[in-house]
């Protein structure tokens, strides 16, 4: 399952993926930011195996290509379009974390009639992910929302830092940044780990993935930087939503604005005792939550 394969896109770029088979019930995997289809490699281990499991590194993550910037959340999801369309999948269930359930919610609204159920963890709100000003004390100014993408990309509260770490490989800083903010209860094991911070280390989009979800918004109001596009009740299937209850990263106003622009399709599930990886805090129970939900 750790082997990459890789699949030409009409628009240049290439796409790297790992996958599953054996299963007759295709489920489509999509990461989030400073990740790739690597770090589902827990989950693809012990999930049902009557699921066809694929996981997809999105553009500037991983194997894939990185030929021309992204400018918002709906330039991964038309990757993800193209994707399927390359590998004939249709009619299937979908499982985005964190930015990777921003891009499934994008694909779900702009594709009808592809994805059957859709599974949203510790995902990024309807209404985008805020990014702010930071201050001399080096706290965020919530009364200061960046705007533009020269804006994040001189932020010295998560992207100068971040992107420092990448160009010089800073291991030890990234380790530390996961361990305070996303492993807080459980780590995955040495070997594991590092080969994560591997991972970490492909990304060549930061800057662009923190302006496309700070702009990103499925909503019907203003997140304010722009107005929602009021895509979210075009999402008509049965959606999942899950987030721990220690999450650091996404936060409980966050879930709470995607339940109410996703309405009566979503039900909510609070993981017990878990951050914003369940997948190293408590496995068993996210999969016991996915593979009800998705029948198996």
């Amino acid at each position: 399952m750790d082997q990459l394969f890789k699949v030409e896109l009409p628009n240049g770029e290439t796409i790297t993926y790992r996958k599953r088979d054996g299963g007759e019930k295709p489920l489509l995997l999509i990461h989030g930011n400073m990740t790739s289809s690597k770090h589902w490699d827990v989950l693809m281990e012990k999930a049902d195996p009557s699921l066809h499991l694929i996981a997809i590194d999105l553009r500037g993550f991983g194997g894939s290509s990185y030929h021309r910037r992204i400018q918002s959340i709906k330039d991964f999801s038309d990757d993800v379009k193209l994707f399927v369309d390359q590998l004939g999948l249709k009619q299937f269930s979908l499982m985005g974390w964190s930015t990777g359930g921003a891009v499934a919610m994008q694909f779900v609204a702009d594709y009808p009639g592809y994805v059957d159920r859709l599974i949203l963890l510790a995902s990024a709100s309807t209404r985008g992910y805020p990014f702010f000003h930071t201050k001399e004390d080096g706290m965020p100014d919530f009364r200061k929302r960046l705007k533009t993408i020269e804006e994040i990309e001189a932020d010295i509260g998560k992207t100068i830092p971040v992107q420092t770490a990448y160009d010089k490989k800073d291991r030890l800083f990234l380790k530390s940044m996961w361990n305070n903010v996303i492993y807080t209860k459980n780590q995955p094991d040495e070997k594991r780990y590092e080969q994560y911070i591997d991972d970490m280390l492909t990304q060549r989009n930061l800057a662009d993935v923190y302006h496309a979800l700070n702009i990103f918004n499925i909503s019907n109001q203003s997140n304010g930087v722009t107005m929602g596009t009021n895509q979210a009740k075009d999402i008509d299937v049965p959606v999942l939503v899950l987030r721990g209850d220690r999450d650091l990263v996404v936060t409980k106003e966050m879930t709470e604005e995607i339940m109410e622009d996703l309405g009566e399709n979503a039900k909510f599930v609070e993981l017990v005792d878990c951050g914003h990886s369940p997948l190293i805090d408590d496995l068993n129970q996210l999969l016991r939550h996915v593979e009800t939900f998705l029948q198996v």
